[in-house]
């Protein structure tokens, strides 16, 4: 199919004008413009009917404020890449923790299992749908759940296609849909949980990586776990090993004992 574009009805030499010819200005004025336009003025103004100095005030006033406000929004913009600094380094201290957060991202693992999606419904539910589509926004299955009561609950996916295929390993996304019983439709909430292992900044918002690579907005964090130390069970086998040694050397020190007893006999 033809396409009528400019490139293909000019000329060739339309086209090299065009690509040797470029045109550069500004798209807004600053305040060395302004400063720049008002002198302009006053050297071009008439001698017999000069500028009256009201007038002039008010655009030295109106400079003045373009000044402020230009300053203003530098001290906005610094202001905001130290509060991004600030939100990165306070996301960093949630690696190695396990977070739950807004979110609407599953994966299927190595293995082949599924992570767990968590889902709350503002009221009770006659039909309750799951959507889930690939990194490509195509769908892959549809999963209808059936009525659900109002509260919080649990969704594991199986991580097949809607033929009933194993899905590869990856990151999906859901799409929830719910319904009452006279067909309007139910406030819902989805979330996700992982352990996190790194954080990015992207699109000017901060987000957490979780291990088995889905992401979620740092903003949408609800719930921190610390990481648990395990220190229990090995303070149980440190007990077991101290149980073994007093039997031990009780044993060896009674033989010792008896050795001792022969050698006076003799």
């Amino acid at each position: 199919m033809q396409l009528y574009e400019p490139s293909n009805i000019i000329g060739r030499a339309e086209k090299d004008l065009y690509n040797t010819e470029k045109f550069t200005g500004k798209s807004q004025l600053d305040k060395e413009d302004f400063l720049t336009l008002l002198v302009v003025q006053m050297q071009n103004q008439d001698p017999l009917n000069p500028m009256d100095d009201k007038e002039f005030t008010a655009e030295l006033a109106q400079f003045s404020s373009l000044e402020q406000l230009t300053q203003i929004n530098e001290g906005v913009a610094a202001l905001g890449e130290t509060t991004v600094h600030q939100e990165m380094v306070n996301a960093a201290s949630y690696i190695g923790k396990t977070i739950r957060a807004v979110g609407d991202n599953l994966s299927i693992h190595e293995d082949g299992t599924v992570s767990t999606m968590y889902y709350k419904l503002a009221d009770k539910a006659e039909k309750v749908y799951m959507n889930i589509f690939d990194e490509n926004g195509n769908i892959v299955s549809t999963v209808e759940l059936g009525a659900q009561a109002a509260g919080d609950h649990e969704f594991q996916w199986d991580g097949k296609d809607w033929k009933g295929r194993d899905l590869p390993e990856g990151v999906y996304y859901l799409a929830m849909a719910a319904e009452g019983e006279d067909g309007s439709a139910i406030l819902t909430q989805t979330e996700v949980a992982g352990v996190v292992t790194a954080v990015q900044y992207s699109g000017g918002v901060t987000y957490l990586r979780l291990s088995d690579g889905r992401t979620v907005a740092f903003q949408y964090v609800k719930e921190v776990v610390a990481p648990s130390t395990g220190s229990g069970g090995e303070t149980g086998d440190t007990g077991d090993t101290g149980e073994e040694t007093g039997d031990d050397t009780g044993d060896d020190t009674g033989d010792t004992g008896d050795d001792t007893g022969d050698t006076g006999d003799e």
